[in-house]
């Protein structure tokens, strides 16, 4: 029987399920068992579109699509957690759902739970290691230019041992360093050259042990290399899912080798310290004080209030926007003025989870999520909260809003929590 903490290597025990997965099918296994045995009623994650630089949201209810889904699209940019809420928990809410993330989907999980937006209680987290995604049309760029493929010949991609891997319709491979890409960055908050996304660059979740179970194929060598996935049990649930799996004899396990473990280790802390580097770097690039507000100002200044940071946002949840209150931000003018984006850095800085989003969508091209997550780093040193670990409040209110605004005009203060209050 498997506890929380627990290593392990696990595959599934299916060959039919062997042939369509990956790793050894450990996660398809176990997200197959949980249909089965109606652990959940539904399976959330991810499948490949058009090709493999199209990462598609998928639900899946009958245990024999289980073979569809993708696993990890490194190509696809997608986070889960809010589309989950969005598409799904909205209409059902008690609706008991395994969700396939990477470590930023579990940060956001947690941070969304805290706003009463989704309930852990019903939700099974199946981690993923994740070294890193890349935008589609940048992976194209990097196969076009810099491997001298056709991108559309592309039906596997990896990142793998510091290498973009691909493998065509042809069965050739073709790889390139990461780091050989991201070195040409010529300006952080602008041509970042390619590889891999900037919120990817500076994370330090490369192993999502706050889900239920962190799953990967760092560390699984010897004959297990390529046909078992490295596990750690994360919660009791987890375990409970393994367990119930192996004993359902729908997956096989053992005890990894310590030079596994060790070697797990080694890639893990060698992708801590480069994180480290690039927030020195990205941070570095924002100056500080007056030189960071100044840098900030002119960099929004092309702002077009499209409001894709915040639709996007797992962490905003008000459903009266404050960006949207003309007797905060003056309707009609584009750019918006300031306030816009400081009622943003106030609501979202000490929760950010580094996810992208912000960025990612934003049809301007404005490094939203490196100042962001500069805050958030910033008051994390001040405060020592890590956002999307736990369950643990975070710095600024979390509160209904409707409530809030109700109890502001009746006492006219803004203290949240009264911390000195004697129990």
């Amino acid at each position: 029987m498997t506890a929380k903490g627990d290593l392990l290597y696990a595959w599934t025990t299916d060959d039919t399920l062997r042939e369509k997965a990956e790793t050894g099918g450990a996660v398809s296994a176990l997200l197959k068992y949980a249909l089965e045995s109606g652990t959940v009623d539904a399976v959330f994650a991810v499948r490949k579109g058009a090709d493999v630089y199209d990462a598609v949201p998928t639900l899946i209810t009958d245990p024999a699509e289980i073979g569809g889904a993708a696993g990890s699209l490194h190509c696809g940019t997608l986070l889960l957690p809010k589309q989950m809420r969005r598409c799904l928990l909205a209409v059902e809410p008690d609706m008991k759902v395994a969700a396939v993330l990477k470590g930023c989907d579990v940060k956001a999980m947690y941070e969304m739970a805290k706003r009463n937006q989704i309930n852990l209680d019903n939700v099974i987290m199946i981690g993923l290691n994740c070294g890193g995604t890349i935008r589609p049309e940048t992976a194209r760029i990097i196969v076009r230019e810099k491997l001298g493929l056709d991108p559309d010949d592309v039906v596997k991609e990896e990142i793998d041992k510091g290498k973009f891997i691909v493998i065509t319709k042809d069965g050739e491979h073709k790889g390139i360093s990461i780091d050989e890409l991201e070195e040409g960055a010529e300006n952080l908050l602008g041509d970042e050259g390619l590889g891999r996304r900037s919120n990817c660059r500076r994370c330090k979740i490369k192993i999502p042990r706050q889900a239920d179970l962190a799953c990967g194929n760092w560390g699984v060598i010897g004959d297990k290399a390529g046909n078992a996935t490295f596990v750690e049990i994360g919660s009791e649930k987890g375990a409970n899912l393994v367990n119930g799996a192996v004993n359902a004899g729908a997956l096989a396990t053992e005890a990894p080798p310590e030079k596994g473990i060790a070697i797990r280790g080694k890639v893990e802390n060698a992708m801590l310290k480069l994180g480290d580097a690039w927030r020195e770097r990205y941070f570095g690039a924002l100056g500080e004080g007056k030189e960071r507000l100044q840098t900030i100002m002119e960099e929004t200044s092309r702002c077009i209030k499209c409001y894709s940071c915040i639709e996007n946002c797992p962490v905003c949840y008000c459903q009266d926007c404050s960006t949207k209150q003309d007797y905060f931000v003056e309707p009609g003018k584009v750019p918006p003025p300031f306030m816009f984006h400081l009622i943003r850095f106030t609501h979202i800085s000490d929760s950010c989870v580094n996810c992208g989003q912000c960025e990612e969508l934003c049809p301007v091209e404005i490094s939203n999520s490196v100042f962001m997550h500069a805050l958030q780093v910033d008051l994390e040193e001040l405060f020592g909260f890590h956002p999307g670990e736990d369950m643990t409040p975070p710095v600024l209110a979390l509160v209904d809003e409707k409530a809030e605004r109700k109890r502001l005009d009746a006492t006219g203060s803004d203290q949240i929590f009264d911390i000195f209050t004697k129990s």
